[in-house]
């Protein structure tokens, strides 16, 4: 798999997501500048963490606006997968490829903690590798990873099965007691109608020690891959 890491003034955690997929793929990404081309035989795009143009005006705005989002938006309409985390998932909204917004957390709070998440679509490129309903853990950092959507739109995704991820207990509960930052019905990560976009607060590049390092990194790659 042919990965494109796309980094901006600010990106933080394109180092990490490089890092990963090495180490899962043995084989190293590509980091993007925000003002270069992205090599036309990518297979996936990923927009990292972190905090781009410094989270001025709104956090995402402004790299939403940048001319590569033009390019992605090409790559995105030709099937690419593109996966946004964090900051990345910010810019997606913000871009339009992804329903909803991204608010200040409920306790206007920066969290920098493990979570549960559980999975809740497995029937798309990107979490086919896991068990439908499985619990999983994985770190947050985020100030504004309040995911909202409006009543009708929150319909959408529910209907269109967009949800794939929701904040949980260790088995897998979603109540209000367990969501970090005040996401409507718990959401921690979604997928547009189409399948190939991916955006997600979590992230799993930081999901390190001797024993899963990497684990959850190597599921969605998995899943990815085995799509093609």
């Amino acid at each position: 798999m042919r990965t494109s890491i796309i980094v901006f003034p600010g990106s933080n955690c394109d180092k990490d997501i490089f890092n990963s997929i090495t180490n899962v793929l043995d084989k190293s990404p590509v980091l993007v500048w925000y003002q270069e081309e992205i090599p036309s035989n990518t297979d996936l795009i990923i927009i990292p963490g972190g905090f781009s143009f410094g989270d001025y005006l709104r956090c995402g705005s402004i790299a939403a606006k940048s001319n590569i989002l033009k390019q992605i938006n090409l790559f995105i309409k030709k099937g690419t997968k593109v996966l946004g985390i964090c900051n990345g998932f910010q810019i997606l909204t913000e871009a339009g490829f992804l329903p909803g917004m991204l608010l200040m957390n409920k306790s206007l709070k920066f969290i920098c903690r493990n979570v549960n998440l559980r999975v809740t679509n497995n029937f798309n490129s990107f979490t086919s590798g896991f068990k439908m309903h499985e619990t999983i853990e994985m770190p947050i950092a985020h100030k504004v990873g309040n995911y909202f959507i409006n009543k009708e739109g929150l319909n959408k995704l529910l209907n269109n099965n967009q949800v794939v991820f929701r904040y949980s207990d260790k088995i897998g509960q979603c109540t209000s007691l367990e969501n970090p930052n005040g996401s409507i019905y718990n959401i921690a990560g979604i997928i547009n109608t189409k399948g190939n976009i991916m955006g997600m607060m979590p992230h799993p590049e930081r999901y390190y020690n001797n024993k899963n390092k990497d684990f959850i990194m190597k599921k969605i790659l998995e899943s990815l891959t085995n799509a093609k």
